[in-house]
């Protein structure tokens, strides 16, 4: 109880938030390379699953791309990265991030392509629509659950995996939790703490977030038949 009781003294610090390494400073570094990480997740992710889905072959392609993404640890990632051109820093965790994200986004952007009905298309084309139109007026707008549902899990995954950045001086929360264990067994306990506490907090709360858009960009049609109302 005692090292709960001196996270609570951590937080009521006010130093320990405006500080040059403070809370405040960290959680925008946290969600800047949380932020770019899935962008660039999703500029890969989702033109490639959106075409191998209209295709309609490659889902063994889209297995092999997640399985490999899935496979290949983020530290390990991380580490390879910044021994290369990338160099320690924020560029290296930024992409060793996106590659992380990509196996929610390109499965979902697949499947999202792959769920809707040929008979839809069929209608689209009886109407003239050409290939484009089709694209962005009738499969895009059917599909944005799926890619919602991605992202969502893709932005929690990240937004959680990020702490590893302190490790390549990425900064971020991690920042905090690193320089607690600086701090020496028993002195720095508090700050681990705390660090874990806003870590998890956040993930918590961008995946809240993020449900509520998935919920509010999905046509109460398909929540119907989805079972969710």
């Amino acid at each position: 109880m005692n090292v709960i009781n001196d996270m609570f003294l951590w937080f009521n610090d006010p130093l320990n938030w405006t500080n040059p390494d403070g809370i405040l400073v960290r959680l925008r570094e946290h969600l800047q390379i949380s932020f770019l990480a899935v962008l660039f997740g999703c500029l890969v992710a989702w033109p490639i699953g959106v075409w191998l889905g209209r295709r309609g072959a490659g889902s063994g392609v889209v297995v092999i791309l997640s399985n490999i993404t899935q496979a290949m640890p983020v530290m390990a990632l991380l580490t390879i990265l910044s021994l290369g051109p990338l160099g320690i820093g924020v560029p290296a965790v930024v992409v060793a991030l996106a590659v992380f994200s990509l196996p929610p986004l390109l499965a979902n952007a697949y499947t999202g392509m792959r769920e809707i009905d040929d008979e839809i298309r069929d209608a689209g084309r009886g109407m003239g629509l050409t290939s484009a139109q089709m694209l962005w007026r009738v499969e895009l707008p059917l599909a944005v659950p799926f890619l919602a549902t991605g992202l969502r899990i893709a932005t929690t995954q990240v937004v959680a995996t990020a702490t590893l950045a302190t490790i390549v001086n990425g900064g971020g929360l991690g920042n905090i939790i690193y320089a607690g264990f600086g701090l020496g067994a028993g002195r720095g306990d508090a700050q681990i703490l705390a660090g874990a506490v806003l870590v998890a907090a956040l993930a918590l709360l961008v995946d809240g977030l993020m449900a509520l858009v998935e919920r509010k960009v999905t046509p109460k049609v398909l929540r119907q038949a989805a079972g969710r109302v």
